[in-house]
């Protein structure tokens, strides 16, 4: 079952104090925070990278695979009641997360000649 846009529009609701944006990916959602990944929403269920920051914060956090055959991610939908604490664990997963490399320039390809 798909994530509903519902669900991402109250996430990104709820920790409105995070510049939170999210991108569509085969029915569910990725959320990054300053260009980095620190979440998945699947099956309208928040999943929060596992960093050493996070665990740090919630050493006895429910864990769970997002999809069959990932890995497992911690359970944040029970953290929406507690925003401000929410934005913190995301706040810990930005840190330990490396920033985007740079995508390379698409090459132009050249023009037929006919």
């Amino acid at each position: 079952m798909a994530t509903q846009a519902a669900t991402i529009a109250h996430i990104l609701d709820t920790l409105a104090m995070l510049p939170l944006t999210s991108r569509k990916m085969f029915g569910e959602y990725a959320l990054y925070l300053e260009g980095r990944t620190v979440a998945f929403v699947c099956d309208d269920t928040l999943f929060i990278k596992p960093t050493p920051g996070a665990k740090a914060l919630l050493p006895e956090a429910e864990m769970a695979p997002a999809y069959p055959g990932s890995k497992d991610y911690i359970l944040g939908s029970e953290l929406l009641d507690e925003p401000d604490f929410c934005a913190q664990v995301l706040r810990a997963v930005m840190q330990d997360t490396p920033p985007p490399k740079p995508k390379a320039p698409r090459k132009k390809k050249a023009a037929k000649l006919a």
